[in-house]
């Protein structure tokens, strides 16, 4: 019982951080929509994720000369895999609607498991797939008006693998690595990635004092802050926790719609966020020493995998 108590606290400062990660990422939805007008999805991650870079070297150049090959190698390779995801969930965006959009990204929380158990022959108990299905409901409920299948959202969901690839190496890397340096360096993949995304069309610019605030909140508030301290708490709890918590954001994005954005509260909007959150509920609050089993290792040898989290188009 005292165990138990005790993993329960231990995950409950990463669950917080994680959670004010995606508070942070909901709040952004209603505040860049004038941004997006100004300059495309990939120009905006572009620019945002070099801001980052630009700033993580300003501040950590000394630290970032005595980081080892191993963790550059990491730190790269996992950018470029976020760096694919994000490009093809935004050619996706050009021939689909944002909320099926929206809807399908979030079915990482579905394919995190099964890359773990494909990838790392992680056993996941039936009580975190009754929270990975809570959490998929709800995402439906807050985020579609309609489905069909097309390329849109054959590429979208294309792009929902490779975070959940991302998601499952994170978690496989994160316990030997240092955090702080793999999320900087992370940052310093997705910057060049989404660079080269971005060059063949030109990389165009914010036009106001406005949308430059914007942007600089998106890179080292929403961008940089976020990513390190995703990065720190998904060394501390399980993958698919991890995942499951996440899915909050659009449940902080209504509200911060409803707020700020002048949307009204629907029952609709209740439901699946009452979902959503249930689903945090089953995975997190009740902890069971079983719910992640590597294939021939016994409950004390086993060790969880940690997660991260996509940047939506709205982000």
């Amino acid at each position: 019982m005292n165990r138990n108590v005790h993993q329960w606290s231990s995950s409950m400062l990463p669950m917080a951080a994680l959670i004010g990660v995606t508070a942070v990422w909901g709040s952004t939805f209603f505040m860049i929509k004038g941004l997006l007008g100004e300059m495309s999805a990939l120009d905006f991650l572009s620019v945002r994720f070099i801001i980052a870079s630009v700033t993580c070297v300003t501040v950590m150049f000394p630290k970032l000369r005595k980081v080892k090959r191993q963790t550059w190698v990491r730190g790269l390779m996992l950018g470029f895999i976020y760096g694919v995801a994000q490009i093809l969930q935004t050619v996706g965006l050009e021939h689909t609607d944002a909320s099926v959009s929206g809807f399908i990204t979030g079915m990482y929380v579905v394919l995190t498991p099964v890359v773990l158990l494909v990838l790392f022959k992680v056993q996941i108990s039936l009580r975190v797939w009754g929270a990975v299905f809570l959490a998929t409901i709800g995402i439906a409920m807050l985020t579609l008006n309609g489905f069909a299948v097309g390329v849109g959202e054959s590429v979208t969901f294309l792009g929902a693998a490779f975070y959940a690839a991302h998601i499952a190496f994170l978690g496989k890397w994160a316990k030997d690595t240092d955090p702080l340096m793999l999320g900087i360096i992370q940052v310093f993949g997705i910057a060049i990635f989404c660079t080269a995304g971005a060059l063949p069309g030109g990389v165009d610019f914010p036009q106001s004092g406005s949308s430059w605030l914007v942007l600089l909140y998106m890179a080292l508030v929403a961008g940089l802050g976020a990513l390190l301290t995703q990065t720190w708490a998904q060394s501390k709890i399980s993958a698919t926790s991890a995942a499951v918590i996440m899915t909050t954001e659009p449940v902080f994005a209504s509200l911060f719609a409803i707020l700020f954005g002048g949307e009204s509260l629907t029952l609709r909007l209740v439901i699946g966020g009452s979902l959503i959150l249930s689903a945090m509920l089953l995975t997190e609050l009740t902890p069971s020493k079983n719910k992640f089993r590597t294939k021939g290792a016994t409950p004390q040898t086993v060790q969880p995998f940690p997660t991260t989290r996509f940047l939506k188009e709205e982000k």
